[in-house]
């Protein structure tokens, strides 16, 4: 499938910031199923632009301006994607799977998290797929999307407790209650080209990857309780959000900031979007 991506942050300040640093991740890579055909990144203030990869191997781009009073990054380009049953493959891993076991402030289990992992972990016994596929499927039932009461600092044990949260929330429970389980598991930042057909979406999107034995990384999108498909297009890996953020960075002087996003995700040649579920374990 040939997805077109349009993803545009824009921050105004009130008064103008005296200096702003900002680090986007926002430029997809290549991988088995995923082709980037397309791609460009364009600030609206006189800015350059410096490339590099963080420590889990992310395009990275560092902004630095200054005095701004609104900025307008836009990311842009076209993406070839193929369904892969939800299993990653030809990235470059630069850590052993054991290090995503690590939890954050972000990813951290309550009581009742940690009792639901351990239950659903004795229940698969050695079926580390299936012990995944039944989380997905429990914080589904357990969780009702609402964009309303969390925020980008909501902990995975808060929106637990809340019962509703947006698609990073999702994917943090998800993560806390995988390493709860003993299995490794990583925050993936992208996009997602709706079944609904809603092109224009206020953000981007979020999911998570888990490692198999035998199989390798699979990714697993709790907020659609489906695995990752071709709909998909993968862009950043973290422990949690804040190391797979689209944008993140700090800012000195001014007073108000305000930030509005825009993602549009369409596909740009013929079929629908394809969401077979099939991993076999070799």
């Amino acid at each position: 499938m040939r997805l077109r991506i349009l993803h545009t942050t824009t921050y105004r300040y009130e008064p103008p910031a005296t200096s702003v640093i900002q680090i986007l991740r926002m430029t997809p890579g290549s991988h088995d199923g995923q082709y980037v055909a397309e791609w460009q990144i364009d600030v609206s203030t006189d800015t350059k632009l410096d490339t590099h990869e963080d420590a889990f191997g992310n395009v990275t781009h560092v902004l630095s301006c200054g005095p701004v009073g609104d900025i307008q990054i836009t990311a842009e380009g076209l993406i070839e994607t193929h369904d892969t049953g939800g299993v990653l493959r030809g990235t470059d891993e630069r850590f052993p799977a054991g290090m995503f076991l690590r939890s954050t402030d972000l990813t951290s289990v309550n009581p009742a998290m940690m009792a639901v992992a351990r239950q659903l972990r004795s229940e698969a016994e050695s079926d580390t797929l299936g012990f995944l596929h039944a989380l997905m499927t429990q914080i589904g039932d357990h969780m009702t999307f609402d964009e309303d009461p969390t925020h980008s600092g909501t902990s995975a044990a808060e929106a637990f407790t809340l019962k509703r949260g947006v698609c990073q929330d999702y994917a943090h429970i998800f993560i806390a209650c995988a390493r709860a389980g003993g299995v490794p598991a990583r925050f993936v930042s992208g996009h997602f080209l709706r079944a609904d057909g809603l092109s224009h979406q206020d953000a981007g999107h979020a999911w998570a990857e888990a490692f198999v034995p035998d199989l390798g990384w699979v990714g697993f999108d709790p907020a659609n309780s489906i695995c990752a498909t071709d709909a998909h297009v993968r862009v950043a890996i973290g422990l949690d959000y804040l190391g797979a953020a689209p944008v993140r960075g700090t800012r000195y002087g001014g007073g108000t900031e305000t930030l509005t996003v825009a993602v549009k995700v369409e596909q740009a040649g013929r079929g629908g979007p394809s969401q077979s579920q099939s991993q076999r374990q070799s």
